[in-house]
């Protein structure tokens, strides 16, 4: 991200993409979110989803780091034209986490985020919290996943 007054409501940024393989899948299942839907292929074919599906945790932290990766490309651009890269504080939180469709093995999902609001934090005066909608499209362009963020971010005038 870029300083809170550089920001504008409606700015999008596209994260990147992955694609989620079986083995990476029931990998990171069977470290976080141990269920027969994600780690086994054969007993998944008996679940409500009918076949082996993603840890929506799994989804979520694919977004986080891309979401890192992204803020660091942008800070790096900025220090090698010179300039000072914004401190990006904590976020106080999400809402409206949902996972809408299925990621299966083999889908490719695209992440994006789109500043919705901001503003200036009443406590802290150096800082702004910026709300983004995150979201995760396959590759058949349906909505996999989506929720509301937000961050702090350094301000350059307090």
């Amino acid at each position: 991200m870029r300083f809170f007054e550089d920001i504008a409501v409606g700015d999008t940024e596209k994260l990147g993409s992955h694609t989620f393989f079986e083995d990476e899948i029931i990998a990171f299942a069977r470290s976080w979110d141990p269920q027969p839907f994600h780690i086994d292929p054969l007993l998944a074919m008996r679940t409500h989803f009918g076949g082996l599906a993603a840890s929506g945790w799994h989804t979520a932290a694919v977004w986080a780091r891309l979401r890192a990766a992204a803020q660091a490309r942008l800070h790096e651009q900025l220090r090698a034209r010179g300039e000072r890269a914004p401190r990006i504080g904590p976020s106080p939180g999400f809402k409206n986490l949902n996972w809408l469709k299925p990621v299966r093995p083999g889908d490719t999902i695209s992440f994006v985020s789109e500043v919705t609001a901001k503003k200036p934090s009443a406590s802290r005066p150096e800082w702004g919290l910026v709300f983004t909608h995150e979201t995760g499209t396959n590759q058949y362009g349906r909505l996999a996943f989506e929720f509301t963020n937000c961050v702090f971010v350094e301000r350059v005038e307090a």
